[in-house]
């Protein structure tokens, strides 16, 4: 794909993207995602790989589907209202097909059938998109109608997106697929707070991206796809393996951390709402999260390949890692002491 092309596809992610967020009127939001989603096909399909193809196809079907339901929503609160201001949301139905349409566009369960595919099918810095700023304009949507959502559906969701999250991760070898049902995972701490502290939700969602984006870019700079390639890594950049343990385990959410942040707040958070029970199994469901990012991570701490057969390891790499890792990973291992400033914000 051509820089010109590349160029296009980027600056039409920015549109749809500042269109979705800014808009007050429903048509102009579904415009915004519809820019979104014909933006990041080309993207995902630049390989034409017949995954990537597969890939494509999936995410165009989905989004398409979950679009024609937000407007559907939309034209059904504007029927029994007369209303097409996004925060007017009232009609329960409405609600109801709306918050489906977005946890559709989210990947939250049991709409999250075609995430882990789409992932596995595109490269890392397309992923890394799909991951964090696809997911954006839907969230911004909740946060702009989340006073009039059902708190019963998104609690529902966000329990079942951490326990399949965590639980689907578990026999994973793919590394972009395991990063698939950690987002899963991470989306169902957001849901879960969203009904009572909007603001937690994007913080936890502005925290997860940055910590995410520390992961992918580091796994492209090393080149890494699959847990077999992932135990060979310290020998092309031993620093880079070391850094990612660290971030791996922010990711997981372990204290000291910047990961531990959010999880923090949200189960503070819930505590104050007598949601205690709540509380309890989502931080219990994400020790099933946590076991995955632990065996990432012991297995980038591995320096020798797990068997005893011939096994060519690359050697050392000259190529210039990018700036961007080091300021994002720094951020993803220090924010924890600026809780008390962030808590005070929110």
């Amino acid at each position: 794909m051509n820089p010109q092309a590349k160029l296009i596809f980027a600056l039409s992610l920015l549109l749809g993207t500042t269109i979705t967020i800014s808009s007050n009127h429903w048509i102009t939001a579904w415009t915004g995602l519809e820019i979104n989603t014909l933006a990041i096909l080309p993207l995902i399909s630049k390989s034409h790989h017949p995954r990537a193809i597969e890939a494509a196809t999936k995410y165009f079907l989905v989004q398409a589907a979950a679009s024609a339901l937000v407007l559907f929503s939309s034209m059904t609160n504007a029927w029994h209202n007369g209303q097409w201001d996004i925060t007017q949301l009232t009609h329960p139905t409405s609600c109801l097909i709306l918050t489906s349409a977005i946890a559709m566009k989210l990947g939250l369960v049991p709409f999250h059938f075609w995430f882990p595919e789409v992932l596995q099918g595109t490269s890392l810095i397309t992923g890394l998109l799909l991951s964090t700023a696809m997911k954006f304009p839907p969230i911004t949507l909740l946060f702009l109608t989340s006073h009039s959502l059902n708190p019963t559906l998104l609690t529902t969701m966000a329990i079942l997106s951490a326990a399949l999250g965590g639980w689907m991760g578990l026999n994973q070898t793919q590394i972009r697929k395991i990063l698939a049902f950690s987002s899963i995972s991470h989306l169902g701490w957001m849901a879960i707070i969203l009904i009572y502290s909007p603001k937690l939700t994007m913080l936890n969602f502005y925290l997860y991206s940055l910590m995410t984006a520390a992961v992918f870019l580091t796994l492209n700079s090393m080149k890494v796809l699959k847990l077999s390639t992932l135990m060979t890594a310290w020998s092309k950049t031993p620093s880079l393996s070391t850094i990612l343990i660290l971030t791996l385990l922010s990711l997981a959410g372990l204290p000291t951390l910047t990961g531990f942040l959010p999880k923090w707040l949200i189960i503070q958070e819930l505590t104050k709402q007598d949601m205690t029970p709540m509380a309890m199994a989502i931080s219990l469901l994400s020790l099933l999260s946590l076991f995955f990012y632990l065996r990432l991570a012991y297995c980038t701490a591995i320096t020798l390949p797990p068997h005893t057969t011939n096994y060519m390891k690359q050697w050392h790499i000259n190529k210039p890692t990018n700036i961007m890792i080091a300021i994002l990973t720094t951020l993803s291992l220090t924010l924890l002491p600026l809780s008390p400033i962030l808590a005070t914000i929110i």
